[in-house]
């Protein structure tokens, strides 16, 4: 795993814009137009307050996506590790003196803007994490002694996180890392002595969880146990959901969202609000465009040069945690997982999450465009 050789020929900017794979772009596009009609139907028929904003955010976060995909990979990696001690300055930033909305403090204020720092840790940490796995052994990382730093190096923002209160960010962040680890190297056995301790653990960190966590976590396991209050949101969600029927009620015409029965239509239960007027179809089409979408991240990191292992490395994470928000996301609103406030990106209305996953996008397309190349440090 040590660090790579150097390129056997340099690609100009015009062949790296022709070499972008425009299926995959065009994948991001129709989501994104998926999520500012939603937002547009939310709205009543109406592109303020949320579809045109969002509109122009993807447009920045598009300008974003291609800028990314046209530098450099080497750029990446010698980011890496000012980039991760950059963010994790800004979530002591929110810690201190953060905005604080709907409760909890994880914002910094930049007048026109909220931006969330702990959405920006998703890629630093992939960053550094790739970096330190390209750097040492195989045996290394196979040692008790090898996992120390990188465990310190996820466990420090985690801490940070949840201090803002933002549980579902901590988990997301988490099992991305947790598939890092398996990915580079890291027995399985040590996965599961960490889950057992936490499992033995979990009387003494119920005890620490907000009172809203516990409720969160007390409604998953019956919604019915408070429908007017803590069970409200999963229940309302789960009548939109049915009511929308195989082929939904139509654009413009859901009642839920429209009538304020569904909570966060815009946000984080905004899957709801789609399959409610466009039905099972409409949600199965949103299910698979994604499908493809992260097949195709996985496919560029298998066919990336062998050699390439900080690349791999960056487009699996980036990937695994683009597939987290989906996942998440839809099984949250399913019932299937406690509501932690997690947005369905591309299609949730938001800022950070979009530019974010941009970002991560374009990351990934600049390690497809120098698929053939080695890397120079």
């Amino acid at each position: 795993m040590t660090m790579l050789l150097n390129q056997n020929q340099e690609l100009s900017l015009k062949e790296r814009f022709f070499s972008l794979n425009f299926i995959f772009i065009s994948l991001i596009c129709l989501l994104a137009l998926i999520g500012c009609l939603t937002l547009y139907s939310v709205a009543g028929g109406n592109i303020f307050p949320w579809a045109l904003n969002q509109a122009l955010r993807f447009g920045l976060g598009f300008t974003i996506m291609i800028v990314a995909a046209l530098i450099k990979p080497e750029f990446y990696y010698k980011i890496a590790t000012p980039f991760y001690i950059f963010t994790l300055i800004l979530l002591v930033i929110v810690d201190i003196s953060g905005h604080i909305g709907m409760g909890a403090q994880r914002w910094i204020h930049l007048g026109f803007f909220n931006f969330q720092p702990s959405e920006l840790m998703k890629i630093a940490l992939v960053l550094q994490l790739a970096k330190y796995f390209s750097l040492v052994s195989i045996e290394s990382i196979r040692s008790i002694k090898g996992i120390i730093v990188p465990t310190i190096l996820v466990a420090v923002p985690v801490a940070f996180i949840m201090l803002q209160p933002d549980l579902g960010t901590s988990l997301m962040i988490l099992f991305c890392t947790i598939i890092l680890f398996y990915l580079a190297g890291v027995q399985w056995w040590k996965f599961a002595l960490g889950f057992g301790s936490i499992v033995a653990a979990m009387p003494v960190l119920w005890h620490f969880l907000h009172d809203y966590q516990k409720n969160r976590i007390l409604t998953f396991l019956d919604p019915e146990r408070d429908p007017l209050n803590t069970g409200y949101h999963i229940i309302q969600a789960k009548i939109a959901l049915g009511s929308g029927g195989m082929w939904g009620k139509g654009f413009l015409s859901g009642t839920q969202s429209h009538l304020n029965f569904l909570p966060e239509p815009h946000t984080d239960f905004i899957f709801t609000t789609y399959s409610e007027e466009f039905g099972m179809i409409g949600g199965a089409l949103v299910l698979f465009l994604n499908l493809i979408l992260i097949t195709y991240g996985y496919w560029f990191a298998f066919r990336l040069n062998n050699n390439n292992y900080f690349g791999k490395m960056v487009i699996l994470g980036l990937n695994t945690n683009y597939f987290l928000y989906v996942f998440i996301n839809i099984a949250m609103v399913t019932g299937l997982l406690p509501v932690v406030g997690i947005p369905l990106p591309l299609i949730s209305y938001g800022g950070t999450v979009i530019l974010s996953v941009m970002a991560s996008f374009g990351i990934m397309l600049s390690f497809d465009i120098n698929k053939d190349h080695e890397l120079k440090k």
